[in-house]
């Protein structure tokens, strides 16, 4: 029986050869695709370190309790989208599906916690198993920070804050919507100034006491409709009736817009907690909308939840999101500890932003002669040396390598011939009027800055 399949499946394999795509769910990044990546993560990293959160990178895979424990059994990440196996040690291994869970991991063993607060940014691949569309791939990047330690609302702010600048800086937050009421009733006193492009929506969880009464009027609520609610509700019902609330199911969603209000079930502390964290969105100016369903989809979540979303990417609208996770570290092993953070799909950002600048255009050197292919080795680092990007033509005539000039973008080509080196020169020529003359090579570097019009410091 094992002999028989062999051929089935070497056939697969050999068709999947001979197709020659990536795996479903993933992605190439070619050099435009790369650069926009490389905007938003840079960007993102240049404003986190004005906050001071130092950069940190985790392991793309760690024992799987890591991410169970913290994330929650009943959750879908957990229970249908986590990329886990076995190992040729006999150790269960997940690859990271998100990097919250991850970067606690390293604090606690690396022995951090008596160093807080700390303050952390992240970007790196996560891998989710879920049905791929616009801006959501299996392998998928993401940029987060987290600050630890830091119980005051202050903390909640500061990382809201500075999400909102980094969508700024990328020019995605401060854009006007084409349709007023796409994100909902524009006469919302919680909108205020218009409704924005990308929209800061706001939630509390409340404190596990608060969280406990809530969850109790939810499984009474839920439970008189139970025959209504779809197979996954039902069994969120038991372990997480807060999951429902984030159902996509529309019967659901019919039901849910019955359920208690969770304001309604806050004690005073998660109350004041809350409203101090407004405030001081308040006084920075940073606008709002209240979503009183908004709940995340781990289990992690305390206090403050919050969503940055926007219209422009179809049903996956969410382009930035966090909260408050002060149970985490217990929950880990570690001592009571607060924490807040957020993480951003690069992709979906990427999607966003305008064209960034494109790269240097090179100067292109064309040896003539097999005497020159020596000299222009030599000649290509001295212009490296000075700042300049240099496309070294490797083989073909001289029509040939002028054709890839033109094509990779040079704004000048260096033609090197046994005539011009005999007396220390070559024949300079710009492509962009095809004018050309004779420049002594000692002089090169000084030509070229002027014809590219930069600053180069030779």
């Amino acid at each position: 029986m094992f002999q028989a399949a062999l051929p089935i499946i070497a056939g697969r394999s050999e068709n999947r050869m001979q197709s020659l795509q990536p795996v479903r769910g993933t992605q190439d990044l070619l050099p435009e695709a790369a650069r926009r990546h490389r905007r938003v993560a840079e960007t993102a990293r240049e404003l986190a370190e004005r906050y001071g959160f130092a950069e940190i990178a985790t392991p793309i895979f760690e024992f799987t309790e890591v991410f169970t424990r913290p994330i929650g059994e009943t959750t879908d990440i957990v229970a249908k989208e986590m990329y886990t196996f076995t190992d040729r040690g006999g150790e269960e291994i997940t690859l990271r599906p998100e990097n919250t869970a991850g970067v606690v991991r390293a604090v606690l063993s690396n022995a951090l916690v008596q160093s807080v607060p700390l303050k952390f940014f992240y970007q790196g691949p996560m891998f989710r198993y879920e049905r791929p569309q616009k801006g959501r791939f299996r392998q998928f990047h993401q940029i987060g920070v987290e600050l630890i330690g830091v119980a005051q609302p202050q903390a909640d702010i500061e990382v809201i804050t500075l999400g909102l600048r980094i969508l700024n800086e990328l020019g995605i937050g401060k854009r006007v919507m084409r349709e007023l009421d796409a994100l909902g009733n524009p006469a919302d006193p919680c909108i205020r100034g218009g409704v924005p492009k990308v929209a800061l929506e706001l939630n509390t969880l409340g404190d596990p006491q608060s969280r406990a009464a809530y969850r109790d009027a939810l499984v009474g609520y839920f439970s008189s409709r139970a025959s209504e609610l779809s197979e996954d509700s039902r069994r969120r019902l038991g372990a997480n009736p807060l999951r429902i609330l984030d159902s996509k199911d529309p019967g659901d969603q019919r039901i849910v817009r019955g359920a208690p209000e969770f304001s309604d079930y806050l004690n005073k502390d998660s109350h004041l907690f809350f409203a101090q964290v407004r405030d001081g969105l308040d006084r920075l100016g940073i606008e709002y909308r209240l979503n009183p369903r908004l709940v995340r989809g781990l289990d992690y979540y305390t206090h403050t939840v919050f969503e940055f979303v926007t219209t422009d990417l179809g049903a996956q609208g969410t382009i930035l999101a966090g909260g408050r996770y002060d149970g985490l570290v217990e929950t880990m092993g570690g001592p009571a500890m607060p924490g807040v953070g957020w993480a951003a799909g690069v992709e979906r950002l990427a999607m966003l932003i305008s064209e960034p600048d494109s790269p240097q255009p090179p100067v292109a050197v064309v040896p003539i002669g097999a005497t020159a292919e020596g000299r222009a080795l030599v000649l290509a680092e001295r212009l490296r040396d000075a700042g300049l990007a240099v496309d070294l033509a490797y083989s073909g005539n001289l029509t040939r390598r002028l054709r890839r000039a033109n094509r990779i973008g040079a704004f000048a080509a260096i033609l090197l011939g046994d005539d011009e080196l005999a007396h220390g020169a070559a024949t300079l020529r710009d492509l962009g009027n095809g004018q050309q003359s004779e420049v002594l090579l000692t002089e090169l570097p000084t030509r070229l800055k002027a014809l590219a019009g930069t600053r180069i410091e030779f």
